[in-house]
């Protein structure tokens, strides 16, 4: 056999061989992101008159000025980067347009979005967005002026705020699994600004862990020998 026909011979299974890596490979990094998980929770958002800003205050340390548009969106996120917004625009004037302004009192509009069935936890139903001007005193906090007209708040021992006029009825930040839905106990560590991603390799983000990255090192390691001991043969 000719050398040029020898190489024609090994070029084939070569290709199927690393056809075949390259599709482990992308099975793994696929099972890695369908791991990725996620947190349950109510985040808050404030309005800057035209869109949605994720709040970097919790609602019981913000204390918003007269004319404040404020929202709470209830749904399944990994942290404030991919936080799902109200589904209403933060529009002071149409929110509170029947509520007069009143000497010695402040008027927060605020939007509370309780999200979709995807984001409900296991028997629950969310109920319909609403919006609704809050009166409350010049130095209430976003907590309290929520308090005054969505009662009533649950929140946790680390004062997240776990339920909006009773909703969801259990639950607070848990950990929501991303290929099957299924809810971990929230961590006490979360603060009323909503869950922040982890860098742990089983914790919210998703990337692959460490054990996956083994495993695809493992897979192309066994490529190479393979690929070593052919041209060996010829």
């Amino acid at each position: 056999m000719s050398p040029a026909q020898a190489t024609a011979r090994l070029r084939v299974p070569l290709v199927a061989l690393l056809a075949a890596l390259v599709a482990a490979s992308a099975v793994l990094l696929g099972a890695g992101s369908a791991q990725a998980a996620g947190y349950r929770y109510w985040s808050f958002w404030e309005g800057n008159g035209k869109n949605w800003e994720y709040a970097t205050q919790g609602p019981s340390l913000l204390r918003p000025d007269d004319g404040t548009v404020q929202g709470f969106r209830f749904a399944v996120s990994e942290d404030s980067g991919d936080a799902d917004q109200p589904r209403r625009a933060p529009g002071f004037g149409a929110i509170c347009a029947d509520t007069p302004a009143t000497d010695g009192k402040k008027r927060v509009a605020l939007v509370i979005d309780p999200g979709t069935t995807t984001d409900a936890p296991d028997g629950e139903k969310p109920p319909a967005l609403r919006t609704v001007c809050a009166q409350v005193a010049p130095d209430a906090s976003s907590a309290e002026a929520l308090a005054a007209v969505a009662k009533p708040l649950r929140y946790d021992d680390s004062a997240m705020l776990c339920a909006i006029s009773g909703y969801p009825r259990t639950g607070c930040g848990e950990q929501v699994s991303g290929d099957s839905g299924s809810a971990k106990p929230s961590d006490p560590a979360n603060t009323t600004d909503g869950p922040e991603k982890s860098d742990e390799g089983d914790g919210g983000g998703g990337g692959p862990s460490v054990g996956l990255l083994v495993g695809i090192g493992a897979v192309l390691l066994l490529g190479i020998a393979a690929v070593v001991q052919a041209r060996r043969r010829r």
